[in-house]
C-alpha cells in the first residue's frame, strides 16, 4: 500500500456516552465480549500481549481465557513471555474487534493462578492440545519440524490415557491497574474512555482520540 492511496474507513458507529459504561470496567468488558461472540467476530478472545525483559518490549497473539478481577491466560512458563514476566510482572495486553471497530487496553501486573485452576483448564484441553503442551519447548530454537513431531510422537505413546498437566505449563492472570475502551467514530473523532485503579475505586476519564 502506498501512501498516495491509503486505505480508510470511516467508522460510522453508535458511540460512546458519559456515563454509558459500567462502573466496573471488567464488568464492561464482559459485556463487549459477550457482545463481540454474539456478532460472530473472528476469533473473539484473541488478545495481544506485550512483556518486555527491562530492554526491549515484545508482544504476541494469546487467548483470553477467564475474566475474574483480571484477565487470564495460559501458556508455557518457559517460554520467552514466561521468563520476561518472572523478570518484569507488569505488562500490556489489547483485544480488538475491527467488526465493531472496538478495542480494549489493559495494563497491570501478572500473576501465576492456582495450580489447581490450571489443573482443570489442562483437562478440559484437546488431547492433542494436551500431548503438544508436554511436547513444545515453546521459544527454543528447533532442529526440525521432524524433531517436533518425533517429541510429540513420544510423549503420545507415554501417555496413552490421562495427561497430566507438565509442571511448565499454566495460567496467569493480568490484574489490570488500567483499562481503556475505545470506540471508533466518524472523523477520526473516537471515544476513549479510561479506568485507572485508585485505591479500592476506579477512576473514570475520557481522552482526547
Amino acid at each position: 500500500m502506498s501512501e498516495s492511496t491509503p486505505a480508510r474507513r470511516e467508522y460510522d458507529t453508535p458511540g460512546i456516552e458519559d456515563g454509558q459504561l459500567d462502573v466496573d470496567p471488567l464488568v464492561q468488558f464482559e459485556m463487549w465480549l459477550d457482545e463481540a461472540i454474539v456478532a460472530n467476530v473472528s476469533e473473539p478472545n484473541a488478545m495481544n500481549l506485550a512483556t518486555a525483559d527491562g530492554s526491549k518490549p515484545s508482544v504476541r497473539t494469546v487467548l483470553l481465557r477467564g475474566i475474574d478481577h483480571g484477565i487470564v491466560f495460559y501458556t508455557n512458563y518457559a517460554s520467552r513471555k514466561g521468563v520476561e514476566i518472572a523478570a518484569n510482572a507488569h505488562a500490556a495486553a489489547n483485544i480488538v474487534w475491527l467488526d465493531l471497530h472496538r478495542q480494549v487496553r489493559f495494563e497491570g501486573k501478572v500473576e501465576k493462578i492456582d495450580a489447581a485452576r490450571s489443573d482443570e483448564y489442562f483437562a478440559s484441553r484437546p488431547r492433542g492440545a494436551q500431548v503438544a503442551a508436554r511436547a513444545s519447548r515453546q521459544s527454543d530454537v528447533i532442529e526440525s519440524r521432524a524433531v517436533l513431531e518425533q517429541r510429540f510422537a513420544a510423549e503420545e505413546a507415554k501417555f496413552p490415557d490421562v495427561v497430566p498437566r507438565p509442571d511448565h505449563w499454566g495460567g496467569y492472570r493480568l490484574v489490570p491497574n488500567m483499562i481503556e475502551f475505545w470506540q471508533g467514530r466518524r472523523n477520526r473523532l473516537h471515544d476513549r474512555i479510561s479506568y485507572r485503579r485508585e485505591a479500592e475505586l476506579w477512576r473514570v476519564d475520557r481522552l482526547s482520540p
